[in-house]
């Protein structure tokens, strides 16, 4: 069965689904599911370097009550499935373009989950920031990439352009929130959803592909 899975590398709430997921899944065990991660960006415009995170935050949710309401419910979920999240680390708000293209490398080296994990794990818990190259090939030889080619990679523009229309694409399919589930490219849900109802999706997928 395959899983895509539309994410931004800066969303805490698909680090949330992906957790959801896992558990999904293992509640699942004969389920032989194959994960395929697609860009989606959160922050279209956001500048190549980033901006400061508390200015992100304020234009974002405005307010500071809201603020606190947001960050409260993302940190009460996340407890939920042991992810300390620790806002008060993250100093910028990163372009996630470089992030995306760290996944789609790894992806290809059959990877790809170990990067979103690590991406998730190194911006939301230590509070690094995950648009700087040198963080990225940091994590990618710590997940097992060849640095000097993940370095060329990163010198062209390969993908980008491959991200940008993933991200129009997701939009055309209807997505417009992440994280967002799409079972054998037919059955969409979208949020992080609790891990029973991406069972209820994982048998529902299941029972088509009995059917057919």
């Amino acid at each position: 069965m395959d899983i895509h899975i539309f994410f931004d590398t800066v969303c805490p709430w698909c680090y949330i689904g992906k957790k959801h997921l896992e558990q999904a899944l293992a509640q699942r065990p004969s389920v032989n599911a194959r994960t395929v991660w697609r860009p989606f960006l959160l922050n279209c415009g956001m500048p190549p370097e980033g901006i400061c995170r508390d200015d992100y935050v304020v234009r974002k949710f405005g307010r500071e009550a809201r603020i606190r309401r947001v960050y409260g419910a993302i940190t009460q979920a996340g407890q939920s499935v042991d992810i300390d999240f620790d806002f008060h680390r993250i100093d910028r708000t990163p372009n996630s373009i470089t992030s995306h293209r760290l996944v789609i490398f790894a992806i290809r080296a059959g990877k790809g989950d170990a990067a979103v994990e690590n991406l998730y794990f190194e911006f939301f818990i230590n509070g690094r920031d995950i648009g700087d190259e040198r963080i990225l090939l940091e994590i990618g030889e710590r997940i097992g990439l060849d640095r000097n080619d993940l370095e060329a990679y990163f010198s062209n523009d390969e993908d980008i352009h491959y991200i940008y229309d993933e991200n129009t694409r997701a939009h055309r399919m209807g997505v417009n929130g992440i994280p967002a589930f799409v079972f054998n490219k037919q059955m969409v849900i979208s949020g992080a959803q609790e891990p029973q109802v991406l069972v209820r999706m994982l048998d529902a997928a299941l029972a088509t592909e009995t059917a057919a």
